[in-house]
């Protein structure tokens, strides 16, 4: 992870973004800024972990059993092998998706990713 403070930036904005779609009653939006935080923060442990983390509480807020197990799963995961690199770039994070399946970067995602890495 190349800049850990626009790292943060970036992630502190999506979990803004997430807490405005919950206060509107958008659970299925804000689960989607969830998303989008891992995607940016999945090269560092701690993100990637306060990611998973803040998926699980709303697997549990919203008795998504189903999210909250898959999230147990990922933290375990997201804590044992970040700091490896074994993290399939791209992946949103849900328990929707394989934890071990590469997604395509949404543009607006990778612009992100471009800005931390400083690139362009």
């Amino acid at each position: 992870m190349k800049n850990k403070k626009l790292t943060r930036h970036f992630i502190k904005q999506k979990m803004n973004q997430y807490e405005l779609a919950l206060a509107q009653g958008e659970h299925k939006k804000a689960f989607s800024m969830l998303e989008d935080a891992h995607v940016i923060g999945q090269r560092s442990t701690y993100f990637h972990c306060l990611v998973h983390y803040k998926m699980l509480r709303h697997g549990l807020r919203y008795r998504d059993f189903r999210e909250v197990f898959g999230q147990v799963v990922r933290l375990v995961g997201a804590f044992t092998k970040t700091a490896i690199g074994l993290v399939p770039i791209g992946n949103t994070g849900g328990a929707n998706v394989s934890p071990f399946k590469r997604l395509p970067v949404s543009k607006a995602n990778q612009e992100v990713l471009d800005e931390i890495e400083g690139v362009g």
